[in-house]
């Protein structure tokens, strides 16, 4: 009888704990700090990407001098190799 009523007591204590949920006020501040977190991380991202289109754009940049040099080299006629097929 005394193993029931000890262990009804600790199912009942086990219980109370889980039952009770954070309150209202612990509530808002874990909502706080989400948003906090998902504003932190949208902007690392924007700030990766801005990197990565300014990267992109200055190589861009960089390299159109020398595709400009070899665009008429690109544009003249090709030149046969092989010889004339006889039939």
């Amino acid at each position: 009888m005394t193993k029931l009523f000890s262990i009804i007591a600790v199912a009942f204590v086990a219980t109370t704990f889980v039952a009770c949920g954070p309150s209202a006020e612990e509530k808002a501040q874990i909502e706080a700090k989400l948003q906090h977190d998902a504003d932190s991380i949208s902007a690392l991202v924007t700030e990766g990407i801005e990197t990565a289109v300014s990267d992109a754009s200055a190589t861009t940049t960089e390299a159109a001098p020398a595709t400009a040099e070899t665009a008429p080299a690109a544009t003249e006629p090709a030149k046969a190799t092989e010889a004339p097929a006889k039939h």
